[in-house]
């Protein structure tokens, strides 16, 4: 079991570390800048509290960590489909890419909120 929130532990750091090379590529006008700082927040905040979820705490507060990183993970797609890649299609693909992820993520802890449940 250890090495499964391990893997997710690296699951999330790569897609918040993901995020944070995409955003370097993209155009910093005064739309993007908005929307690249509500992304790398919210990307970089799902893996903080999936960690912190795992550092002993009780089920309520495991529960709540878990949640909160599934919020994030919504709106990191949320805010990825906001950012303008302006017809790049290397970087459309790459945001694609980062939406499926998250939206991998979101399901993955709606899997876990669910068997915390049981």
């Amino acid at each position: 079991m250890e090495n499964k929130y391990v893997d997710l532990e690296q699951r999330t750091e790569r897609f918040s570390l993901a995020i944070r090379d995409f955003c370097v590529k993209i155009k910093k006008d005064t739309i993007n800048l908005e929307y690249i700082k509500q992304v790398v927040r919210s990307a970089g905040s799902v893996g903080a509290n999936y960690i912190e979820a795992n550092d002993g705490l009780g089920n309520k507060d495991k529960k709540m960590k878990i949640r909160i990183s599934k919020k994030e993970a919504k709106e990191s797609a949320y805010w990825l489909r906001h950012v303008l890649v302006y017809e790049k299609v290397d970087l459309e693909k790459i945001k694609l890419e980062l939406i499926s992820e998250a939206q991998q993520l979101v399901l993955i802890f709606a899997a876990i909120l669910r068997k915390l449940d049981d």
